[in-house]
């Protein structure tokens, strides 16, 4: 029997339904309250408020200078925070490592299949140098492998995209020429 296709949607309720998506939401408030670099940035933005260095602005009312100031300042502010937002969602070593944890364990909890879905690796750590895959567990072959078969008069393997026409000329890399 086939399993059921499990959905962004069906996750998405699932975390509504449990109250995850509240205690997160929860989470990313409290973070950004916590933030005194966005505190400093939103008090520096009022104290440079047009509205409130116009002369005559001590005579408006609260509610004409708060209506006011919102128009002025709701769109910058709303901005830095959207920012710190996504800051806060996609940080890989704070809460976006466990909203990514969570959505995962909720799709393996509807799916049936066991967490970890995608395991870190041992070669996620290494250096870049160190990633090397060999070329017979690649199917994609470096360029100096196909340039190595050209010389070898070697044509293309199945299964491995269109063949080479047989009057190719190797194109000198810019690097190349002096």
């Amino acid at each position: 029997m086939a399993s059921p296709v499990i959905t962004p949607e069906d996750v998405l309720e699932t975390l509504m339904n449990d109250g995850t998506i509240d205690a997160i939401r929860l989470k990313i408030i409290n973070q950004l309250k916590a933030k005194e670099e966005l505190k400093s940035n939103t008090i520096k933005m009022v104290e440079q408020s047009k509205v409130l260095n116009t002369p005559g602005a001590e005579k408006q009312t609260k509610r004409e200078l708060f209506d006011s100031l919102r128009q002025e300042l709701e769109a910058p502010a709303l901005e830095k925070a959207s920012r710190s937002v996504w800051d806060l969602i996609l940080d890989q070593d704070g809460l976006g490592k466990e909203i990514n944890d969570t959505v995962e364990r909720v799709f393996c909890q509807l799916s049936g299949c066991e967490p970890p879905l995608f395991p870190t690796s041992s070669c996620e750590a290494q250096p870049a140098k160190e990633k090397e895959v060999s070329p017979s567990s690649s199917k994609k072959r470096s360029f100096n492998d196909i340039s190595k078969e050209e010389e070898n008069g070697v044509k293309q393997e199945s299964g491995n995209g269109p063949a080479m026409p047989e009057n190719f000329t190797k194109v000198p890399s810019p690097n190349s020429r002096k």
